[in-house]
């Protein structure tokens, strides 16, 4: 059976599915315009070979901008990507090739992997080889300056366009962390308020009622025991007794249901982690979130809130690092310990060293008499493990 029945909590991912649409769309441009050129332009080089580069490039672009290879690869093929479509407009023969659209999408892919001056030298080395291939199909110097300066605002539109994406998109990533902290402190005063609450009511239950009830039940015993000792009284005492009896038992009866209400609300109900994990899945519009919850959890207030902070950490991470489109979060209960474990489809690093983050998740979680496990084996999987309140485990 699927443990994941249905996504909870999941926002629609637009944002970032805006932004892949739109570079794939622009690398779609670009291959169309290479098979333009080669149906349509002269080439100074076999139409095989150039085909060729054109493929190269249109596969190391497609790298560059995936998620999958480390920031050095990706580095090293947007490399490749740029000098391949300074190659594919150096080789066409014919004057105002579309070729160019192939610098400007790889300056504009530079957006989301270098820093602006990094790109904008990009733009600058452009620039200079279209003025190369101007003045080498024949443009005197002033037309090809004149390209020049029109391809690189064409070519400083795009990059700041894209800029401006890249920068829109990492202010949301730091909005959708501070969302899920907010909503964090948020469930965990709820529900610590909702404990506070149920303390306060059995206190004032006990205090008050409590209290009045065993007064009442020591005067009907005194009542009882004075029908018994007057002699005056001794004429009504059978049917006084048995009224005076009768309200003992009633005062006793309701001393014992106070008392074990009050017993009841001292130990607090369980938590509602489910609904807790939902909403924190709600507070991140562009990660698709399923959650799943073993039935019959109960967990004592401190390990309840260990577990808000664990799914805190494994969300805010993912946002930050994983460049992931999915995340699973389960609980369940194995033996004497509640595991929460979360999965992502982002990427998988080569290494790992703990944050400040998952340091303090690490060390809140030994403090309780838990650990955490991280496992890079099929996807980046994070386990918060806690052992259950020795009154909560099941009996062997």
């Amino acid at each position: 059976m699927n443990r994941f029945p249905a996504t909870v909590g999941v926002g629609h991912r637009a944002g970032r599915r805006a932004d892949d649409l739109a570079r794939y769309a622009i690398l779609g441009l670009s291959l169309a315009v290479g098979v333009v050129t080669v149906i349509s332009d002269e080439l100074a080089v076999q139409g095989w070979l150039w085909s060729g580069v054109l493929v190269a490039w249109f596969l190391t672009t497609n790298l560059a901008v995936s998620r999958r290879p480390g920031r050095a690869v990706r580095l090293a093929l947007y490399g490749c990507a740029v000098l391949a479509s300074w190659a594919l407009l150096l080789t066409v023969s014919s004057r105002g090739s579309l070729v160019v659209i192939l610098l400007i999408a790889v300056a504009a892919i530079g957006s989301s992997l270098l820093p602006l001056p990094w790109v904008l030298a990009v733009v600058t080395a452009n620039c200079v080889v279209v003025l190369v291939h101007a003045w080498s199909t024949g443009a005197d110097a002033l037309d090809g300056i004149g390209a020049s300066i029109f391809y690189l605002v064409i070519h400083l539109a795009v990059v700041f366009t894209a800029y401006a994406m890249s920068r829109e998109a990492l202010l949301r990533a730091e909005l959708e962390q501070k969302n899920v902290a907010l909503e964090a402190a948020s469930v965990l005063l709820e529900d610590s308020t909702a404990a506070s609450e149920r303390l306060r009511i059995s206190r004032d239950l006990h205090d008050s009622i409590g209290h009045q009830l065993t007064v009442l039940n020591l005067e009907l015993t005194a009542a009882r025991h004075r029908l018994d000792a007057d002699a005056d009284l001794q004429r009504e005492g059978p049917a006084v007794r048995a009224h005076v009896r009768r309200a003992g038992g009633v005062a006793k009866d309701l001393l014992t249901d106070v008392r074990t209400t009050v017993g009841e609300l001292r130990a607090a109900g369980p938590v509602d982690l489910r609904r807790d994990l939902e909403r924190l899945a709600r507070a991140v519009p562009s990660l698709q979130i399923h959650v799943a919850v073993d039935e019959g959890i109960d967990a004592g207030e401190q390990t309840c809130a260990a577990v808000v902070r664990a799914a805190q950490e494994i969300i805010t991470n993912t946002i930050k690092h994983a460049e992931a489109t999915e995340l699973e979060l389960e609980l369940v209960r194995e033996e004497d310990r509640l595991v929460l474990r979360g999965a992502n489809d982002g990427t998988i690093p080569a290494g790992i060293t703990p944050g400040h983050g998952l340091t303090g998740l690490s060390e809140r979680l030994a403090l309780l008499g838990g650990e955490l496990v991280i496992r890079t084996t099929d996807q980046f999987t994070v386990e918060a493990r806690l052992p259950l309140d020795p009154e909560r485990r099941a009996p062997r």
